[in-house]
């Protein structure tokens, strides 16, 4: 079996399938080194991993000894009964050695909600997660496209969002979170998000637009909707204000909008206002978090430097990839799709002279986002990888001169890693029947220090060149864990004939592994 097979069979957990272990400890934000011991039932061997794959028959044994987590890690494990193995577990862990930051803040984007009952089950794990990850954070920050209004006539669609909010914001006692949003696209208009939430949530002044402080950060939000000459204005003045205001010294200035800035994350897609780029950019401590694109966190590319810092949101409903790749789906064959049902957010913690963002997975369980020809989103928990992170922590440093502060900047493009990923076998390539005697081409995952992101394919006719095949198959790095190999089903039936098959693995900056090649039959 391949990759997604193996995952939706691991998560089914069929009759006599041996249930996910036990974790001693949850996942979630802790102030020292963790040992976490895992338990499955006698008779069943437990296999863990700590670099995001899947656990196999070749993992690491769990034999008894607490694992000793002292750094940002995903943890899984698996229980096997001889040959058979089963459902696997994730925990993502932040360890910060006691530090104590000035304030916490969830930042979300394109929420989407437009059913209470569909919707009300998933955003309850999801602030289960926030109180892992973050415990009670000081402020949530959701940045545009509260509900899905396409001028349809949804707009009292965010009375539900702020039904579903207040209820885990007191279910989880976070009464003193304060609730802060920008305006997007899909929210209708702006009397109606006025009429669907608490003032304090929306504190705009008539124009969607508004600046207040948590716990003494500063924080300005923008409605790029409509970025009028006014508001620019009104933006320059206030970020003018912060930065002379010798109590906001070293401390990042929050921006929050909806749509992402020109030349700035995800190497440009979907971006708006250039203006907006334009003013933020006299402002090195200015920190701009944006969603809009579903674009996933795991991409690199979604945090970009220059003269001031640029932050992607992704999606806490789904995500996207690039256009124009395929993809596999839940049951492995190939779509042309660039929708994936994970969900993430990002866990931010400010302390003196730096922020630290954390990229956090709400959901990244395999899922399909069509079933029976219809696109759904309304996915209910338990999710398996609640909780996992999306990536390491990327680190802002905000102490000092503005020039301090740029010179300190690492997200650049100067800085572009120019590793390319490595094949961590020599014969990465096999042939596999698939369904229906289909041939499958079998590549095992190639390694990059920061993420594979697609593979291009090209197979042939060992005997006369025709192709068969030629495509650029999107990696599932959104899916935690990912299994050391995927299955790409190839239009040929497996009869003895052989085929060329040419794999590269490029990574998200382009960097472009050696030609893996084999001949398949």
């Amino acid at each position: 079996m391949g990759l997604f097979p193996l995952a939706q069979a691991a998560s089914a957990v069929p009759g006599g399938t041996p249930p996910a272990p036990a974790f001693s400890v949850d996942g979630g934000r802790y102030e020292q080194a963790v040992s976490v011991e895992l338990k499955a039932k006698q008779g069943e061997t437990i296999r863990y991993t700590t670099d995001g794959s899947i656990p196999t028959k070749s993992s690491p044994p769990y034999a008894g000894k607490p694992i000793r987590i002292t750094a940002d890690t995903n943890l899984t494990a698996r229980a096997f009964k001889g040959n058979q193995a089963g459902a696997f577990k994730s925990e993502g862990y932040l360890i910060r050695e006691g530090e104590q930051p000035i304030a916490r803040m969830i930042i979300v984007s394109d929420v989407h909600i437009g059913d209470y009952e569909a919707d009300r089950h998933r955003w309850s794990s999801y602030f289960d997660t926030f109180a892992g990850v973050l415990g009670t954070p000081d402020a949530i920050l959701s940045n545009g496209d509260m509900i899905n209004d396409n001028w349809d006539g949804r707009g009292k669609d965010h009375q539900l969002t702020a039904r579903i909010f207040k209820e885990n914001l007191e279910r989880k006692g976070m009464n003193a979170t304060q609730v802060l949003m920008a305006y997007g696209n899909h929210d209708a208009t702006l009397a109606e998000v006025r009429a669907g939430y608490p003032k304090e949530w929306f504190p705009d002044s008539g124009a969607g637009y508004y600046r207040t402080d948590v716990k003494g950060i500063p924080i300005v939000t923008v409605n790029t909707e409509d970025y009028s000459p006014a508001q620019a204005a009104w933006l320059r003045e206030q970020l003018g204000q912060i930065s002379a205001n010798p109590a906001y010294r070293d401390l990042p200035i929050i921006v929050g909008g909806h749509r992402p800035v020109p030349g700035t994350v995800m190497d440009g897609q979907q971006t708006s206002n250039p203006r907006l780029a334009e003013d933020l950019s006299k402002f090195p401590r200015a920190i701009y978090f944006s969603g809009h694109s579903h674009l996933n966190l795991n991409d690199p590319r979604s945090i970009h430097q220059k003269n001031f810092t640029a932050v992607n949101d992704s999606s806490s409903s789904y995500i996207e990839i690039d256009h124009g790749y395929q993809m596999l789906d839940a049951e492995g064959r190939l779509a042309n799709r660039f929708e994936t049902p994970t969900a993430q957010g990002l866990a931010v913690e400010i302390y003196p002279g730096r922020t630290v963002i954390n990229r956090i997975n709400l959901n990244a369980d395999l899922h399909d986002m069509y079933t029976g020809g219809k696109w759904s989103a309304n996915w209910k928990p338990p999710f398996q990888s609640d909780g996992t992170l999306a990536g390491k922590p990327w680190e802002i440093k905000t102490a000092g001169s503005d020039a301090q502060v740029v010179e300190n900047f690492t997200y650049t493009d100067a800085n572009r890693n120019r590793t390319a990923p490595r094949w961590t076998s020599s014969h990465p390539l096999s042939a596999q029947t698939g369904k229906d005697g289909q041939l499958a081409l079998r590549v095992e995952q190639a390694a990059d220090d920061e993420l594979v992101y697609h593979y291009k394919v090209r197979v042939t006719r060992a005997d006369n060149g025709d192709e068969v095949l030629s495509t650029k198959v999107a990696n599932r790095f959104d899916v935690v864990p990912a299994a050391g190999s995927m299955d790409i089903p190839v239009p040929v039936t497996r009869d003895g004939v052989k085929y060329r098959a040419e794999v590269v693995a490029v990574d998200a900056q382009g960097n472009q592994s050696p030609v893996a090649v084999d001949v398949l039959n």
